[in-house]
């Protein structure tokens, strides 16, 4: 699998960077759109052409996580057929179905079909074993273990949520554990999000390879958030801040 930030910010756009959407891509050239907020159409084409994507997933419906939803079904929408092999195929997108709303909005006719996720048994999305687990956040928000199967890779994907124990064993042996990282360590058991510390105590307690620290915020010191992050972690985890564009191979 490889992942590539496309926006890395929690809350809004800033510095020429958007919020929160990550292109996975697998071995045999599925991809995937996990989350799409602002910019992320835009970012996107600087990967490939929004008309290859071949599924989306959301983590749950805050603006910042599905702002760019809309873009990206008018972009498929107005692309024009047959140009660099574009057949109008329709766009899965998926989504928890607890907000029956904002699930409609998901399916466009003829352009894209919301589908929701099985937050029991989990859900098949092209080569990838995809679970869920509810997380501490004040609306409905899902994080997210992706296996590829025919790898054994590993990565899971908190969205957004504040602490909570059982995170870590959701976490246990990633590869990639993408965490919603917002606060520094003065702050601690917010309703919303994590601070750097927990997210690096998740990581040891997991045994993850590498913890990637996105959602970031705007005010606070991104080099004190990433040094209280590993140390929290522990050396035997390699913790990184997600910045646009970056890729990593898991």
């Amino acid at each position: 699998m490889k992942l590539t930030a496309l926006g890395v910010w929690g809350g809004y756009p800033t510095q020429d960077a958007g919020t929160t959407s990550y292109l996975l891509q697998s071995e045999s050239g599925f991809n995937l759109l996990l989350d799409a907020g602002s910019r992320a159409v835009t970012e996107l084409e600087k990967e490939l052409l929004p008309t290859c994507l071949d599924a989306v997933i959301v983590s749950h419906y805050h603006e910042d996580h599905i702002a760019d939803l809309g873009v990206l079904r008018q972009y498929r929408q107005l692309y024009p057929l047959g140009k660099n092999g574009w057949d109008g195929k329709l766009l899965p997108i998926y989504g928890h179905a607890e907000n029956a709303y904002e699930f409609s909005k998901l399916t466009l006719e003829g352009v894209s079909e919301g589908r929701a996720i099985d937050v029991v048994h989990g859900t098949k999305i092209g080569p990838f074993d995809v679970s869920f687990q509810k997380t501490v956040h004040p609306v409905v928000n899902y994080a997210m273990r992706l296996v590829e199967p025919k790898t054994g890779q590993v990565l899971v994907y908190t969205g957004d949520t504040g602490y909570y124990a059982d995170l870590s064993a959701f976490s246990g042996g990633a590869d990639v554990l993408l965490a919603d990282v917002y606060f520094l360590k003065d702050k601690e058991k917010m309703p919303n999000h994590l601070a750097s510390h927990e997210a690096g105590r998740i990581a040891r307690e997991a045994k993850v390879k590498h913890l990637i620290l996105t959602h970031l915020s705007q005010t606070v010191d991104l080099e004190k958030l990433q040094e209280e992050a590993q140390e929290a972690a522990g050396n035997e985890v390699k913790v990184s801040l997600a910045s646009p564009h970056q890729k990593w191979q898991i």
